[in-house]
């Protein structure tokens, strides 16, 4: 299995190529050459594995053995889930009114990054150790990513990790779950801008090709590969949980939807589709709706400017993960991809072509939601079921809401399963809960976070804050 970036002015490169760049050289994300296609016999002999059991199979299918051996694989992605709380590492709760949630958040920060990032962090020490090399990790978050890769990597002597927080737009939770890591090893830095904003100077950095070789930069957010491997997992082990029988004539679907920002997640699911996996695929966004335009209009535009919602984490106008959607959907045409980001990147305006638009509107259904939306669907789903939603996880169960199973029988002829990715706890979203009206549940970590020292650096509207981050690696590197 070998990796090309979307915009093919790059050349391939190997699973461990991949991990360790952020952007390819060109700009690009890493995508795989050829994606595995999966048979019916395929699917039931794993319709009995558990979550972990499947991440194995899909990380076999993408990382060959020459590069990590299958028993080595296995031991990693074991001591990966080792800290989450739930014996089965990920959850479905089925609720009434059809309402199955998939719970994806039971790692150490209380959020669905933790599954990917345990398993990422767990691979990239099994190389670094092998070949006794330090990397420079690049964050940007929006309130989950920072806290979970820094987690994946804490304490770690070959790796030093720099994330850049939007100060005062994720929650307090969210934020002490970063400041208050103390190690030698992280450099939190909180921004006073957006998550678009934050991505700027990180973007700038990766873009400095000199530079990047030479502190070996790397990324941890969707940008990486990895992460969107490993996510892959979800959706074969949403299906399997929810649809009754694989022992019928023709497969039957299961709708899963979304709560989407990057698009990182929604890309892993449009793989495992690609794959052979009956899905039908939602992506539910909030007010910043930018992926819902596009999948409605085919237009992928700026709005004037990201709005600030419940769903903070989702508070985001470039989904730069769309690109490999996009990837995938023009038959891997990396000409067309890089023609079409150039002239976003000029203008922040696309409309795309009609054929690729009724591919990705054939590939994908969309919703967004409003803050009063989120509020409704937190405030049903406690009365209904005494279950408490985070807001993100609320947007999908708007779409459900909104959406119910006799609207789906007009075009399927008869109900299916639906199954709603629930992102993150919401006992890290209180101020979400409060406005609903109601009671947060709190577990003693994340209450004992408000008396822990914490560190960070500030950067200011008007600073150079590339300059900073540039000035701050090169510190570090001093130090080896």
């Amino acid at each position: 299995m070998e990796y090309v970036s979307t915009r093919g002015g790059t050349g391939v490169v190997d699973f461990e190529g991949a991990l360790f760049s952020g952007y390819a050289p060109d700009g690009g994300l890493f995508m795989p050459q050829h994606i595995p296609s999966l048979d019916r016999d395929t699917l039931r002999r794993w319709s009995s594995l558990s979550y972990p059991e499947l991440v194995k199979e899909l990380c076999s299918l993408f990382i060959p053995a020459k590069l990590v051996p299958g028993n080595v694989l296995s031991e990693l992605i074991d001591r990966a889930f080792s800290r989450f709380r739930h014996k089965n590492v990920v959850h479905l709760s089925k609720l009434k009114d059809g309402l199955n949630i998939l719970e994806l958040w039971h790692g150490v920060t209380y959020a669905f990054k933790d599954l990917s990032l345990s398993c990422t962090g767990q691979f990239l020490q099994y190389f670094l150790e092998k070949k006794q090399k330090h990397v420079n990790i690049l964050v940007g978050t929006s309130g989950d990513t920072g806290s979970s890769a820094i987690e994946s990597v804490r304490g770690q002597k070959n790796v030093d990790i720099f994330v850049l927080l939007p100060k005062g737009l994720c929650t307090q939770i969210q934020e002490l779950q970063m400041t208050t890591v103390i190690e030698d090893n992280v450099h939190v830095f909180a921004a006073h801008g957006n998550s678009d904003e934050i991505d700027e100077p990180i973007k700038e950095l990766f873009a400095d090709v000199n530079f990047a070789g030479k502190y070996n930069l790397m990324s941890l957010n969707s940008v990486n590969w990895s992460r969107i491997m490993v996510q892959i997992a979800h959706y074969f082990y949403a299906y399997f949980q929810c649809t009754p029988s694989l022992d019928t004539t023709q497969l039957p679907m299961v709708e899963i939807v979304v709560p989407t920002g990057g698009g990182g997640n929604i890309t892993a699911g449009c793989i495992a589709q690609k794959m052979g996996l009956p899905i039908r695929l939602v992506t539910v966004v909030n007010s910043n709706d930018i992926i819902h335009r596009t999948v409605q209009h085919g237009d992928f535009s700026l709005a004037e400017s990201v709005k600030a919602t419940l769903a903070s984490a989702m508070d985001i106008q470039e989904p730069y993960n769309v690109e490999r959607i996009l990837w995938l959907l023009s038959g891997s045409d990396s000409r067309l991809i890089k023609t079409l980001i150039e002239q976003f990147n000029i203008s922040k305006r696309l409309k795309l072509p009609e054929d690729l638009h009724r591919k990705l509107s054939k590939t994908l259904g969309s919703c967004s939601a409003s803050d009063q939306d989120i509020v409704g669907a937190m405030q049903r789903c406690w009365e209904e079921n005494q279950y408490l939603l985070c807001p993100h996880s609320a947007v999908a169960a708007h779409y459900h809401y909104s959406q119910p199973h006799s609207f789906l029988c007009l075009f399927f002829l008869s109900s299916i399963p639906r199954c709603c990715l629930a992102p993150a706890s919401a006992a890290k979203f209180q101020d979400a809960l409060l406005q609903a009206g109601l009671a947060p549940q709190i577990p003693p970590e994340i209450s004992a976070l408000t008396t822990m020292e914490t560190r960070s650096t500030p950067l200011e509207r008007g600073q150079d804050w590339t300059q900073v981050l540039r000035g701050r690696i090169e510190a570090v590197a001093q130090q080896w």
